[in-house]
């Protein structure tokens, strides 16, 4: 078995083949085995989670195990165990952190693609760690020809160092803004990135008309869910458990708007929220990527042979 870590995966995936990868994935949803992933909460903020799947068409099978302790330096961190397709042994571990990382921004720049109103121009941006600077990355890979407005949300100096590392994106200019509401106000996207909040973050009425809002780890926004024009999620399984899902105005899957089965946004004026709980399809489709253009010999783990294992017990 090979140990693929950070460093080697890191070297492959550009922000754009990022969203290339994410893309891919979620038009082979339909045709891949993708059970519900078995999330065991250790308290109100930790939890312990398991996400296998296959994808038939890429001849891949494999398990994500992910894990989240929020006084941890890396909060969300985790392994991808890849198995061989036609025999069922551990080929590959892969670490997950950047990957995991890297394909939560991309699916939130696919789902502004998607969903956004047609001519926005200004995004805000509140939550400025691993996962928002991910997704400012693909964000502004995805629009690097439009014209933005990106409004940061203070804190400590993240907005800081967030401009002067793409500020080589010429066609994007950066607005530090002291309070939620007025970034909420002054934004056609809202894009939350923080790790976790047990209240509620705005009122529903600071988001004008036409804004999407993309809360990255689903939290502090239930108050629009009944008041939204519609709410779109990367799998219903994920999203049928919210304690709102029932009186949404309107449910589909952000892959059949991808695929063009479903229309997505029909009006610039329509108010949307985008819950993407994440996808092991997107790990598997990373982690073939990665075998497939690997260069480097990567850490060689072995593994005790159990062809002429016969079991024996006292």
């Amino acid at each position: 078995m090979k140990y693929i870590t950070n460093e080697e995966i890191a070297k492959l995936i550009t922000p754009k083949k990022a969203i290339e990868l994410v893309e891919q994935s979620f038009r082979l949803k339909n045709n891949a085995i993708l059970p519900t992933k078995t999330s065991i909460h250790i308290n109100d903020i930790n939890y312990f989670n398991t996400m296998p799947a296959i994808i038939p068409d890429l001849e891949i099978m494999g398990v994500k195990v992910i894990d989240r302790y929020i006084n941890r330096n890396i909060k969300v961190d985790g392994e991808i165990f890849i198995y061989d397709y036609n025999n069922g042994n551990l080929k590959y571990m892969l670490d997950a952190f950047w990957i995991t990382t890297a394909r939560t921004g991309a699916v939130c720049a696919l789902a502004i693609k998607y969903l956004a109103k047609s001519n926005f121009s200004t995004i805000g941006i509140m939550g400025l760690g691993a996962t928002g600077t991910a997704s400012l990355a693909c964000i502004l890979e995805d629009n690097k020809n439009k014209p933005l407005q990106i409004n940061l949300l203070r804190y400590k100096n993240h907005c800081e160092k967030i401009i002067e590392n793409f500020k080589h994106y010429k066609n994007a200019t950066f607005n530090i803004i002291d309070n939620i509401e007025e970034l909420i106000k002054s934004s056609n996207v809202f894009v939350s990135c923080i790790t976790n909040t047990t209240s509620l973050l705005a009122k529903p009425e600071w988001f004008k008309e036409g804004t999407l809002i993309v809360p990255i780890h689903n939290k502090g926004f239930q108050n629009c869910d009944q008041i939204f024009d519609k709410v779109f999620g990367d799998d219903t399984s994920h999203i049928s458990g919210f304690k709102y899902f029932d009186k949404f105005k309107y449910f589909a899957e952000l892959p059949d708007v991808i695929t063009g089965k479903n229309k997505g946004r029909t009006s610039d004026k329509e108010r949307i929220i985008s819950y993407n709980l994440g996808l092991v399809i997107h790990d598997l489709v990373y982690s073939k990527y990665i075998i497939d253009n690997l260069k480097s010999k990567s850490t060689e783990i072995s593994l005790s042979d159990k062809n002429n294992f016969v079991f024996k017990m006292k």
